[in-house]
């Protein structure tokens, strides 16, 4: 039976109500559009995909309204034309090392580089034939003669993961420019705000949607941002073949996210520089690891090429103290969290063993006397003289 205002019958109807909703209603929020299937007008609109000059949409999997609000946003802030999005920050290096080697390729990858990465490059040498050699963060302009004829791929990381070192990615991207090697950073600990890979010549840029942009620690996502039309088509298809997708929800929440990203970076870097200036002055701590205080490696390059400071940095603890007593000391923390990942408002602290991640005699660097364990701190939003009050009763009680 028909419903009393409408032809059609309550099946039809469950599927495909007749709807008359008032337009006009707007708001700040990006609509979340949710959707596997795109209808298209016609036939000819489906058999366009493809040119750029016609209809944009095909599946759900490769882009919707929210996913590209995102994605353009994302290009915007960090100065790059073009994003695509990956359900993690590894999933996005990933997409680079699958998208532009083949087997026979060499990479360039620098010693001091995010974990997974490096395992990542490992992986792909053992099993796809592709040569992954590693060089000093440090190296600079002396990366040139690295370069083989088969190089084509050079990543940086600035600062690196965990050690913090910054390095002179203006010598390295000259370097490889000169021999036409394709160049990717990892750009998640200034979020695209405080360092500009595309005016260093950097031709791609990876970036950790979770931390940051996220803010909130309940998000995993990544992104990759070019410039140039050509490469960004060829990650794009590889993209595409490789079937990565992102929720629209979890692409809400990072646009929800970015709004406050700015005001949010700067607490950070105010309240991280108050904490690493404090411990600076403790009798425990043997370095400071934080880019923008003198002694910290690539001290310079920062000054010259960042315009602030993440909320992520490490200390190396005096040698006198054993791995059971550093864990011991992050264990005493109360108000500092251990867990992986950073980016949110909860401040952090997890111990690393540079030495079973670095090669053999590389670490800690010569001169470097007294250089213990590390311990890696995030910053969050919490007010700085608990921090810094949690820290000291940590130090005192654990490392006597």
């Amino acid at each position: 039976m028909s419903a009393s205002d409408s032809s059609r019958y309550i099946k039809t109807i469950a599927v495909q109500p007749e709807l008359d909703i008032a337009p006009g209603f707007d708001s700040f929020s990006t609509p979340t559009y949710r959707g596997s299937t795109v209808v298209f007008r016609n036939l000819a609109e489906l058999r366009a995909y493809g040119d750029r000059s016609k209809t944009y949409w095909r599946y759900g999997l490769h882009a919707t309204p929210t996913s590209e609000a995102l994605c353009q946003q994302l290009a915007q802030i960090e100065g790059g034309r073009h994003t695509l999005l990956f359900p993690s920050g590894l999933g996005a290096i990933s997409l680079v090392y699958f998208g532009l080697l083949r087997t026979g390729d060499d990479v360039l990858v620098p010693e001091n580089v995010y974990g997974p990465n490096r395992d990542h490059g490992d992986w792909m040498a053992r099993e796809f034939g592709i040569t992954v050699r590693p060089y000093h963060p440090s190296v600079g302009a002396g990366i040139a003669s690295m370069i083989q004829p088969n190089t084509r791929l050079i990543w940086m990381e600035s600062p690196g993961s965990v050690t913090m070192e910054v390095p002179d990615t203006e010598a390295i991207v000259a370097a490889a420019k000169a021999r036409g090697v394709l160049t990717a950073i990892d750009n998640t600990w200034s979020a695209g705000v405080y360092y500009r890979p595309f005016e260093k010549g950097i031709d791609i840029s990876v970036q950790a949607l979770t931390k940051y942009q996220s803010g909130g620690s309940d998000v995993l996502m990544g992104a990759v941002i070019t410039r140039d039309d050509h490469l960004h088509d060829r990650l794009k298809r590889t993209r595409m073949l490789m079937g990565w997708g992102v929720s629209a929800d979890d692409c809400y929440l990072v646009l929800r996210g970015l709004a406050s990203m700015p005001v949010r970076l700067a607490a950070h870097d105010r309240a991280a520089r108050e904490v690493a200036e404090w411990l600076t002055k403790r009798p425990e701590v043997a370095r400071v690891l934080h880019p923008a205080l003198p002694d910290c490696p690539g001290h310079a390059e920062w000054l010259r090429d960042f315009s602030g400071a993440s909320g992520l940095f490490s200390i190396i603890l005096h040698s006198r103290y054993t791995r059971e007593q550093v864990d011991a000391f992050v264990e005493a923390l109360k108000l500092f969290a251990i867990g992986w990942s950073w980016g949110g408002a909860h401040s952090l602290a997890v111990p690393y063993h540079v030495d079973t991640m670095r090669p053999a005699g590389t670490w800690p660097p010569a001169g470097w006397e007294n250089a213990g364990e590390l311990v890696r701190l995030y910053i969050g939003l919490e007010d700085t003289r608990d921090l810094i009050a949690d820290l000291k009763q940590a130090l005192e009680s654990q490392l006597r």
